[in-house]
């Protein structure tokens, strides 16, 4: 059956190398059928992961993308385990195809929606996620690509942090809490407190040696209960630098966090758009309940796969500034950080 799998391969790929692309995506699609027809699905993955291979280095981007669609198909419908070697074929796939190819969304939304049923994370494989929005951060899409860097690896919250000091070195240097907020809040309302304080750090970082020389005052404070950073002129850095600390210490409580909210609330009503994650926050952490609750992770999931966004985390995809309420939730994908 093996000799019988790679002679159909061969005489398939030869076809397209003689442009009958048409003909050879026809062809792969009924073969493939065959055998998924008559419960033998590796066959199956076997030649629509070469066809579609071969279609897209023959520029055949559309016929490609079916053919990795119909296989992500096949591995969701026989529950093929999100292990090493079923993700390496997604991942050669999806960096054959290109950014303008419609087809390329749908394949990693696939992707995500199967890792989620076959793997242990409930929202999805967390490489799947880190290699998806790894892709979109180097084509400039930072919309897309922290949905699904939030969701992703440890090395995950580099590139969301990177991306984001990008994006914002071509705002107003007072909006830097603005953009970092997107990856701390997010993080947050994920349950990931120890990446949210990571993409603090990361962030303020690069931010005080950018502006070494006077440029921005930076101040240091060293107390028995707090080490860090403050910028006088950046308040609401200094806010999110607290909240961090106070989650992630837990002192004081819901006494703590109110303390905090209202020493900073003319700054917040400002803001406006955070009311919502920090509502989600002082009950997730301080046990302050709100009127009404929001899944943040069901509706990011809802974001990823299409869903009515519910407020992704940059509330939508046209303007270059991020909408000041960073990181509401968007409806469901499913996933999970690691």
């Amino acid at each position: 059956m093996a000799a019988r799998i790679e002679k159909t391969i061969a005489r398939l790929k030869q076809r397209i190398e003689e442009g009958q692309h048409y003909e050879a995506h026809q062809q792969l699609r009924v073969v493939s059928a065959r055998y998924i027809k008559s419960n033998q699905p590796q066959n199956a993955i076997d030649i629509l992961s070469s066809g579609a291979q071969s279609l897209l280095q023959a520029s055949q981007f559309a016929s490609g993308g079916d053919l990795a669609l119909t296989l992500l198909e096949v591995y969701s419908n026989n529950s093929i385990p999100c292990d090493a070697v079923s993700k390496a074929r997604i991942y050669t796939l999806l960096g054959l195809l290109p950014a303008e190819e419609p087809t390329r969304k749908k394949v990693i939304n696939a992707a995500v929606l199967w890792s989620s049923k076959c793997s242990d994370y409930e929202a999805g494989d967390p490489e799947l996620h880190h290699f998806a929005g790894s892709l979109y951060a180097r084509e400039h899409e930072p919309y897309d690509a922290e949905k699904h860097l939030l969701l992703g690896t440890k090395d995950s919250c580099v590139v969301l942090t990177n991306l984001l000091y990008t994006w914002y070195t071509q705002d107003e240097p007072s909006t830097a809490a603005l953009y970092i907020s997107r990856a701390v809040l997010c993080y947050l309302l994920i349950g990931n407190v120890r990446e949210a304080a990571t993409a603090l750090d990361s962030f303020t970082s690069r931010l005080i040696e950018d502006n070494k020389g006077g440029k921005l005052a930076v101040q240091s404070v060293e107390t028995s209960a707090l080490d860090a950073r403050v910028f006088p002129a950046l308040p609401l850095m200094n806010f999110l630098r607290l909240l961090c600390l106070a989650v992630t210490r837990g002192r004081g409580g819901a006494d703590t966090y109110r303390s905090l909210r209202g020493h900073y609330q003319v700054l917040l009503q400002e803001v406006g758009g955070w009311d919502e994650a920090l509502e989600q926050i002082a009950e997730m952490y301080f046990g302050i309940q709100v009127p009404r609750q929001r899944n943040f992770m069901a509706d990011m999931m809802s974001s990823l796969f299409g869903g009515p966004p519910g407020a992704a985390p940059g509330g939508g995809s046209g303007s270059k500034r991020p909408q000041v309420g960073a990181p509401k939730p968007a409806p469901p994908p499913a996933v999970e950080l690691d």
